[in-house]
């Protein structure tokens, strides 16, 4: 599923396949899209405590999570 819109409304579908498909696409989009804010805030010279912040989540969990991928 490509089209964000589509996703978004498949992903109320009574038809759990369609649901669930949903789902994994939207999920993938969320993976990818903080992997690109994260790296634009690397970028900029943020601190992985301000991304962290940002995120809602501890500078720990961030870190470890990004370092794996090479954002550095």
């Amino acid at each position: 599923m490509a089209d964000a819109t589509a996703v978004a409304a498949a992903a109320s579908s009574r038809d759990p396949a369609t649901g669930l498909a949903a789902v994994a696409s939207l999920r993938a989009l969320l993976e990818s899209l903080e992997e690109l804010q994260v790296r634009n805030a690397r970028d900029q010279g943020w601190s992985w405590q301000q991304i962290a912040d940002g995120l809602s989540v501890s500078r720990q969990a961030v870190h470890k999570k990004y370092r794996r991928s090479g954002v550095v």
